[in-house]
């Protein structure tokens, strides 16, 4: 569905274990390290699943800052971010599917698609999870499913996730209510940037609460209808601006361009900020680029372990602003 012109990605995770080892946070280092070699052995094939090629990168080894990078990028999670043990992975040469050996299961499986393609996401990563099945016995119980470190994924051991951005709904003075009032229906809404309570760019991830009492197809389907409930209010809100109130808007997202095209310095939060309206001005077509830009993956550049990445040595906060802007400036095309 791709004219869910506000759902930016979709992932589908699957939490899994061998039944031959306990679970990741009762083994031995010395243990650990043979699971994952193991595991990193017997899936040496992989390549050509999914169409893809993939890398097995050492996540003990790539050290904080590679690790940072991966996070940022929605490859990992804060756990496997933290976690000081043997860990690997194999991670396709789009980062778009990822298998990590030891995070807080013995095996997670990821895939991610752009746009709204549930659907899509969850047949890959089932694909992938019988291609590793066939290998490894999973812990399983006819009663409860899928065995998991975390009480909250036994059962189908699947995380479903729509991220969506609403800037305009957002602004809303019942989207917080909202947001609470959606739990009743099994599913959680978190802002994905931002510190405390604020949202950097209105991003939010949209994904289910319950992984048992459903099957995977039902998760799917309830995610799903969640997200594009989300994506018809924002576009609602949006349109009736834009017919009432256009050149207000015109201009709120010829000042973000400007402001990003020419800035010296900018903060994270202003960044996020106007990326966010210049992201909004581009899906409505009020402002067109003279060539290709996915305003998305400049948001993913902007963040603090890609700056540090780019300039090879860490930064303090100003000079974190400063490489933001420069980034920003190299990567914005002109508009028409």
């Amino acid at each position: 569905m791709d004219n869910c012109r506000n759902i930016i990605y979709s992932k589908v995770r699957l939490s899994r274990n061998w039944n031959e080892y306990v679970f990741p946070a009762r083994l031995t280092d010395e243990q650990a390290k043979e699971m994952v070699g193991r595991l990193c052995g017997g899936l040496k094939d992989i390549d050509g699943q999914l169409n893809m090629r993939y890398d097995l990168v050492d996540l003990s080894e790539i050290g904080e800052l590679g690790r940072r990078l991966l996070k940022e990028r929605r490859v990992i999670n804060r756990t496997i971010l933290k976690k000081q043990a043997p860990m690997s992975m194999y991670l396709s040469d789009d980062e778009d599917v990822s298998l990590v050996f030891n995070g807080a299961d013995h095996i997670r499986i990821q895939v991610t698609k752009p746009g709204f393609h549930l659907g899509e996401a969850w047949k890959d990563a089932s694909q992938l999870d019988d291609f590793v099945n066939a290998r490894f016995p999973y812990a399983y119980d006819q009663k409860y499913g899928y065995l998991t470190s975390y009480p909250t994924n036994v059962g189908t051991g699947m995380k479903a996730a729509a991220i969506v951005h609403l800037p305009s709904l957002a602004l809303g003075k019942k989207f917080p209510s909202l947001i609470t009032d959606m739990g009743r229906f099994g599913v959680s809404i978190r802002g994905l940037y931002g510190e405390g309570r604020e949202n950097y760019g209105a991003f939010y991830e949209v994904s289910n609460q319950k992984t048992m009492g459903l099957t995977e197809q039902e998760i799917v389907d309830l995610v799903g209808r969640v997200a594009v409930q989300f994506d018809d209010q924002e576009n609602q809100v949006r349109d009736m601006a834009n017919k009432n109130h256009r050149l207000i808007r015109e201009d709120e997202v010829y000042k973000s361009y400007g402001v990003l095209r020419y800035a010296r310095r900018i903060s994270m939060k202003e960044a996020m900020t106007y990326l966010s309206q210049l992201m909004a001005g581009c899906t409505d077509g009020l402002v067109r680029f003279k060539e290709s830009c996915d305003i998305y993956q400049l948001i993913l550049g902007i963040q603090t372990a890609g700056l540090q990445s780019r300039s090879r040595r860490p930064l303090d906060k100003e000079e974190l602003d400063v490489a933001r802007a420069e980034y920003l400036r190299e990567q914005l095309p002109e508009l028409v």
